[in-house]
């Protein structure tokens, strides 16, 4: 453990809470706090939910990252973005903000009909939306003039949606009205706002809580105004005696935080406690007193267990000493001490199927962002999110936190507990639409329920992650595709066999290139994670890979892609064990708050931020069917080597 800060007396009023009053049942709420997506809820207050309810427990749950959004964009709440963009000194002032001063009127007339229209309620608003006449149109509308891909003149989205495709069009007309009033809101309130993630600068890697802490101890904004409004108007309604804040990114952090904060000032004795995947993988060496000001109980990895014996230790049936993953402040000392009574995990044949109910599944939000059939699955529709099994499989590739329990811990469910679960959640929500979110779905597991859902006649649609490995055979594929499935997404990294092996993924691109193809025939959309700045790769490596990416694409192999920069966590096999890579890691310093990436120095030397701009580009008109004829280095702005992979490598591996 890295050395722990003084301990400061004024914290000993914060310390956990007592047991429960003889007398008191515990009621849970959980939270989602801002931002995480706006188009379908994120699963883990339903799991925990639906858990918790399995087991006698009084549970509820809360989104307060679409209420948010709901209480922001609205003709009362414009009109208060509208005073705070009025006090930006004029020096100051960006062509978003003058852009909605000056269509003020307009954007709050509309407001209130585009969103009834992206939930769903008056679909037929998008003929007006898509005349142009209707929506006030900011720097985001800019970019429709870079789409054309017909003859100068035409329509610059008629490629995208045709000359039936209204409603689809309206969407992508508003979801870029929205981003000019999400702009807005960055420019004139919190420079730190996104709608899919919010501050997360002050959490992701930060060794220390000090940023976080000084942010917290800013008087409110807009945005923490009406986040604190809804915190207490939640509280109200539910009455919790405890609350779990469920933390899955950076992004959602500072959020949580600000919660938590609200509810100790509103009433300090009800039990917070703070869990999730951020929680779960930088957090696991905490010692920071401070983080206990907001909560009283921090939990590791899958919630379950640990949950089940705070509540018996709130209710005074366990001591402190028997609290399963659990991060306390001690009293008096004021340090952060971590309690784990060894118990077994709950199987995940038994953690129960996951519950919805609580949570406004008509107010969310559908958005077009980007015109590619298999990207938009993200941010359109609602997807009941479902794992098919508990970690990874194959739990070897070396970029990955294969040491942490969400990955190492493999456990699957029958096919028939899970079609017994997709049942359930359809006769619950009305939706047939199942995101299977597992690290990389099995295939043995998922041809079980390929057979199960037809041999029960379940028609559902759904889509998931996988490995791009040779058990997908174009059996497979078509089994899956006749269940159900529509799309697949897959790990593809860096496009090179060379690196794939140090990588330890298992496949080589010729086989991704078989199993995508095999996708794709099946009539199920396919995107491709890549990755760029992996140890060792070289600027051929990066121009090899590219070729390949557009091989893929040309070939029909895949519809879909997005290169990430590769980041070294103190978790993964790189960051074990970086000789083996190659590389030295640079030493971090102490560490209270957060932990995961780590700098590392790569002998290679090569300048990876300076490929990163030129792949994005690629990809984005790759995906848009744009330039999959030209060289590939004509996407780079500086000189790199000719491909060494020959332009029919693919075609010829497919045929």
């Amino acid at each position: 453990m890295p050395p722990q800060p003084p301990f400061h007396p004024a914290l000993a009023q914060f310390e956990p809470m007592l047991p429960l009053p003889s007398n008191v049942t515990p009621r849970v709420l959980s939270i989602i706090p801002p931002m995480t997506q706006l188009n379908t809820p994120y699963p883990s207050t339903a799991y925990l939910t639906g858990f918790l309810r399995s087991q006698g427990v009084d549970a509820v749950q809360e989104d307060l990252a679409l209420k948010l959004v709901l209480r922001l964009f609205t003709a009362e709440g414009l009109q208060a973005v509208l005073e705070r963009v009025k006090a930006v000194p004029p020096k100051k002032q960006t062509a978003t903000l003058r852009s909605f001063a000056e269509q003020f009127e307009r954007y709050q007339g509309t407001i209130a009909p585009v969103i009834r229209f992206l939930q769903g309620r008056d679909p037929t608003l998008g003929h007006r939306i898509c005349n142009r006449s209707f929506l006030p149109e900011g720097p985001r509308f800019d970019a429709i003039d870079h789409y054309t891909i017909g003859e100068e003149g035409e329509d610059p989205i008629g490629w995208a949606f045709g000359s039936l495709g209204m409603h689809d069009r309206a969407k992508h007309l508003a979801t870029l009205y929205l981003n000019d009033l999400a702009d807005v809101l960055r420019d004139a309130v919190d420079e730190r706002f996104q709608f899919v993630r919010y501050a997360e600068s002050l959490a992701a890697s930060q060794g220390s809580f000090d940023p976080l802490a000084e942010a917290l101890a800013q008087p409110h904004n807009l945005i923490d105004e009406r986040l604190c409004q809804l915190t207490i108007e939640a509280i109200e309604r539910h009455k919790p005696t405890l609350v779990l804040l469920s933390a899955p990114f950076p992004g959602n952090v500072y959020a949580a935080f600000r919660i938590a904060q609200a509810i100790k000032k509103h009433n300090p004795r009800i039990v917070t406690a703070l869990g999730g995947g951020f929680v779960n993988t930088e957090l696991r060496e905490l010692s920071e007193p401070r983080v206990f000001d907001h909560f009283d109980y921090v939990t590791l990895d899958a919630g379950e267990r640990p949950l089940l014996a705070l509540l018996d230790h709130l209710q005074g049936r366990r001591s402190q000493q028997r609290l399963v993953r659990t991060f306390v402040r001690d009293a008096g000392a004021g340090t952060v001490r971590f309690i784990n009574w060894a118990e077994p995990d709950v199987p995940f044949n038994e953690v129960g199927t996951p519950t919805w109910d609580g949570l406004p599944l008509s107010d969310y939000l559908s958005l077009l962002d980007m015109l590619n059939p298999m990207n938009r699955l993200w941010s359109d529709g609602r997807w009941n999110k479902l794992t098919v099994a508990h970690g990874c499989y194959w739990k070897k590739c070396s970029f990955c936190d294969v040491s942490l329990d969400y990955i190492s811990r493999y456990e699957a469910a029958s096919a028939e507990v899970l079609v017994d679960r997709i049942e359930a959640i359809v006769k619950e929500t009305g939706q047939t639409g199942f995101h299977f979110v597992d690290e990389a779905a099995p295939p043995k597991a998922l041809k079980a329920l390929a057979h199960e859902l037809i041999k029960r006649k379940v028609q559902i649609s759904w889509w998931g992650n996988i490995r791009f490995e040779k058990s997908f055979t174009p059996e497979l594929c078509q089994l899956l595709s006749d269940s159900g499935c529509i799309a697949i997404s897959g790990g593809l990294e860096v496009a090179s066999d060379r690196l794939l092996a140090l990588m330890k993924k298992g496949v080589s691109v010729e086989q991704v290139a078989r199993v995508t193809r095999a996708f794709t025939e099946a009539g199920v959309l396919v995107h491709a994670y890549l990755m760029y700045g992996f140890p060792t790769q070289t600027v051929q490596d990066t121009v090899d890979a590219l070729e390949y990416v557009r091989q893929l694409f040309e070939s029909g192999c895949i519809q879909s892609g997005f290169f990430h920069r590769f980041a070294c966590t103190v978790h993964s096999p790189v960051g074990l064990n970086p000789d083996e890579y190659g590389v030295t890691l640079q030493a971090l310093p102490p560490v209270s708050f957060a932990k995961n990436d780590i700098a590392f120095i790569d002998p290679t030397g090569t300048d990876h931020d300076a490929m990163g701009q030129a792949l994005k580009k690629a990809i984005y008109n790759f995906m848009h069917g744009v330039g999959l004829e030209a060289d590939v280095r004509s996407w780079f702005d500086v000189k790199v080597p000719r491909p060494t992979v020959a332009r029919g490598k693919i075609a010829k591996a497919l045929a």
